[in-house]
């Protein structure tokens, strides 16, 4: 099989990156969230954790021997992957929801300070900052029937910031002010930028010279790489009621020349990369894909979230091959390393489970989620509604999800080197597994 050029030069940078740790979110440019290596199929113990003074969302990436990751304490962390020791840590101006990308020597990641920062990989530095028009959380009148439908919410859901795709030495990247940018990696300058029809918190991918990012206005856009040319977009569900049902929310993959993307209407879709045509689509039944789908061995992973369930789709058909419960809402995306999937969820629990089958190998809980504070979890570890939100007023809504992430929640995917786990949570701490 003859392949382009370009995907050539981007496999090989993507094996490569693989071999030594993940550089950028989603393991390549391509988002598979695949990863060389292999995951421990039974629980060990903590190796350390980290501390940070607020929640983390961001999901690590690696840089010789340390491990790169943001906090919503507004600070960039490199961690040593050995001892749990920092080596470094650089102040934005705002809680860093993104996750970083590392590209010669250098780490890129987005902060809610409305730039994106450059840093030194080794020190920590900061090199350039590119500022956007600013940042700011999707909102929307009567936003999922909150009360008082008349009053404008921004959504607590909202949780991550774009983070940064680089490829032949250019920063693609999405904003809060509506904006896909590409920036020039050395020198931080503006190279172009494409207006979208709302907030775009989600992560690009990149294929065979086009960048694919979704937006909260519902549609998925294919961009010319080099000139920020318009290819094709396709439009997702939209939801004029309460604008829950809509909003690309999460990174597409592509693979072999299909583009997989899940949204906020209830739908995992596969497109056409070249035209954007509709292959399938997967409905889950009213709720949320915010998990970027992983693709490997012609199937496509993905969990939910109000349904909490883990699937495994046939790529080629979007049939399902199996699918399992959880016990909380999926919001972190799955990690596909030796046959193993990795999956955080809500409730402050991270899964292993089998590639094949989809079975429970094993599962770590975090301190928080067994303390379990305000019973926000029932006995069986699942979210107690009932307490959680007591009312469709605002900001007993608002209440309801500052609770329901204090046990933990994992939002942050797993960074797998050495037979080693790197995850963030929700309590602050990144933790180290094996």
């Amino acid at each position: 099989m003859n392949l382009p050029s370009r995907l050539v030069a981007c496999w090989l940078a993507a094996s490569t990156a693989a071999a030594s740790g993940q550089t950028m979110f989603r393991a390549d440019p391509a988002r598979t969230g695949v990863q060389a290596g292999s995951a421990p199929r039974a629980f060990h113990r903590v190796k350390w954790s980290f501390p940070t003074g607020e929640r983390i969302v961001s999901s690590p990436a690696w840089h010789a021997g340390a491990v790169v990751f943001g906090s919503d304490d507004g600070h960039v962390y490199a961690v040593d992957a050995a001892t749990g020791r920092q080596r470094w840590q650089a102040v934005t101006g705002g809680p860093v929801s993104s996750s970083p990308a590392v590209a010669d020597g250098r780490v890129y990641i987005v902060s809610y300070d409305g730039r994106l920062h450059a840093l030194d990989a080794a020190t920590g530095d900061t090199l350039w900052k590119f500022a956007t028009e600013g940042e700011r959380r999707f909102e929307a009148r009567g936003l999922h029937g909150m009360q008082p439908r008349t009053q404008t919410f921004a959504d607590p859901y909202d949780v991550y910031l774009s983070s940064p795709l680089v490829v032949d030495g250019t920063v693609y990247f999405g904003s809060g002010d509506g904006h896909l940018y590409a920036v020039d990696a050395a020198q931080g300058t503006l190279r172009w930028k494409l207006r979208t029809g709302d907030v775009v918190h989600a992560s690009p991918a990149y294929a065979d010279g086009i960048v694919y990012v979704g937006s909260w206005d519902g549609r998925l856009y294919a961009v010319d790489a080099r000139s920020g040319v318009e290819r094709w977009r396709f439009q997702g569900g939209v939801d004029s009621l309460m604008a829950n049902q809509q909003g690309f929310q999460a990174s597409p993959a592509v693979v072999g020349g299909i583009v997989y993307a899940g949204g906020r209407d209830a739908h995992l879709y596969a497109l056409d990369a070249r035209t954007g045509q509709e292959r399938w689509r997967f409905p889950t039944g009213a709720s949320w894909v915010i998990t970027s789908p992983a693709v490997a061995g012609g199937r496509v992973y993905f969990g939910t979230s109000d349904t909490s369930l883990v699937h495994a789709l046939d790529a080629t058909t979007g049939a399902p091959v199996w699918q399992q419960q959880g016990a909380a809402y999926l919001f972190a995306s799955p990690t596909l390393v030796g046959g193993v999937v990795l999956q955080g969820l809500l409730n402050g629990v991270l899964e292993a489970r089998d590639q094949a089958t989809g079975n429970l190998l094993w599962a770590f809980r975090t301190d928080s989620s067994r303390a379990n504070a305000g019973w926000v979890l029932t006995a069986d570890g699942r979210l107690n509604s009932a307490l959680l939100y007591p009312s469709g007023w605002h900001d007993a809504v608002a209440a309801g999800a500052r609770r329901q992430f204090s046990v933990g929640a994992f939002f942050s995917t797993p960074l797998v080197v050495d037979g080693v786990i790197y995850v963030g949570s929700a309590d602050g701490r990144l933790y180290a597994l094996e």
